[in-house]
């Protein structure tokens, strides 16, 4: 059983002081139709209404009313909407938003009639939209992060591809950064970002969090073996001590060799092809681990159906057909998103892109991270530590102590709720 978890109340407690949703509300009609109220985000809102049409026409007593939302003020437009009963029958979201969601009672669990959408999935994907066991969003578009990297500098440095563990990927980079000159690193670690330490520290055995997710676990030997290869290629020079903010363009020093491997997703792909030169040779890899493959952490969007919807079958309709592998495909030509479901890979437009084929095996070998809502919370401060460690403020192992210290802070009220029995 899914808790309810915080009331109305408490939400709007902690939304106090903030506007509210401008939600363009849709009057009742007695025209026999349901209206659904769809919210998506970026580019996936102004690109769903092409397929729509066709879902239209199978579901003649159903309209679909997409509102687009910024990605930057979503996750609060959605609290918002909760805290004033005016959430849409159904949305988009990020996959670490699911578990908040669930937490205060917003969404559906899927129907038992809706399961065989489970089928069909990359296993840490769907893992991301279970709370407590439960499915509660269904995998809308899938992403991780891996190594976009200048295959034409790697081969001058004497490597056919990229090394799949970090002794063998730290050579070649230190090869790399040679032949890139002086004044030119190997890889681009922005020290304001988590992500990159994330994923070396999801190479390990060890959990992130333990005792039921109420506490860090950071101390781990895997998470402070992460902690010292990272700290490792800022004082090896490998990797300039700079934040995002202080790479003025990316694919310009991409290009002009400051660095040659890159971790991103395959938003960046469409990126990397229009904005370098032709003769600028690059490639996407998997994430190399400590003795081989490594895994990275899952990412996309869901779809979620609100619990106070009114229409939940016409909505689920919907989650169904946005499901479908066909459909999925065709969305995957028109925004470059890749497709949930496994079976969609094999369209051409997906199966034939060389820059796609190393994202299907970093998917499989993907990890979920901890489902606790303080997740984004924990990343931040767990970076913020990290660059003090990059700078000398910190040793790997009291950098790991002090992230655990910050952790266990932030999942303090968590511990009381498991003491009390009021969370799972």
């Amino acid at each position: 059983m899914i808790p309810a978890g915080p009331d109305r109340r408490a939400t709007l407690a902690l939304l106090a002081g903030g506007a509210m949703a401008g939600v363009a509300g849709c009057s009742p009609r007695n025209d026999g139709v349901t209206r659904l109220r769809f919210w998506a985000m970026g580019s996936e809102a102004s690109n769903v209404p092409q397929i729509l049409p066709e879902f239209e026409r199978l579901n003649p007593g159903i309209k679909v009313i997409v509102q687009a939302l910024p990605w930057s003020a979503a996750h609060q437009k959605l609290l918002t909407a909760y805290a004033g009963s005016s959430l849409p029958d159904l949305s988009q979201v990020g996959n670490t938003w699911v578990s908040e969601m669930t937490a205060i009672g917003a969404i559906s669990p899927m129907p038992a009639s809706a399961s065989d959408l489970l089928t069909d999935q990359f296993p840490a994907v769907l893992e991301t939209n279970r709370v407590g066991g439960q499915p509660m969003a269904t995998p809308w578009y899938v992403d991780t992060r891996l190594v976009f990297y200048r295959s034409d500098l790697l081969e001058r440095a004497g490597f056919e591809a990229v090394p799949q563990t970090w002794d063998g990927w730290k050579t070649a980079m230190h090869a790399v950064k040679r032949v890139a000159g002086p004044g030119n690193f190997a890889i681009l670690l922005p020290v304001n970002e988590f992500e990159q330490l994330l994923t070396f520290g999801l190479q390990g055995e060890e959990a992130l969090l333990k005792d039921r997710d109420t506490r860090g676990n950071f101390s781990s030997p895997s998470f402070i073996a992460a902690l010292e290869f990272y700290k490792s290629l800022f004082d090896e020079g490998l990797a300039p001590l700079a934040s995002s903010t202080q790479i003025s363009n990316v694919w310009t020093e991409f290009e002009r060799g400051y660095f040659s491997f890159y971790f991103s997703g395959p938003w960046s792909i469409g990126d990397f092809r229009q904005r370098l030169a032709p003769t600028t040779r690059w490639m996407t890899a998997g994430v190399p681990g400590p003795t081989g493959p490594g895994a990275s952490a899952p990412g996309g969007s869901s779809l979620v159906v609100y619990r106070h919807s009114p229409h939940q079958e016409a909505a689920w309709k919907l989650v169904r057909y946005l499901s479908e592998p066909g459909v999925q495909a065709r969305f995957n030509s028109i925004t470059g998103n890749l497709p949930a479901r496994e079976s969609a890979w094999a369209a051409p437009a997906v199966s034939g892109d060389p820059y796609i084929a190393a994202f299907k095996g970093q998917l499989a070998r993907a990890r979920a991270v901890p489902k606790v809502p303080e997740w984004e919370r924990i990343v931040t401060e767990m970076q913020i530590v990290a660059e003090r460690m990059v700078r000398g403020q910190f040793t790997p192992k009291a950098a790991a102590a002090e992230i655990d210290r910050r952790a266990d802070r932030l999942l303090e009220k968590r511990r009381w709720m498991i003491e009390q029995g009021r969370a799972g």
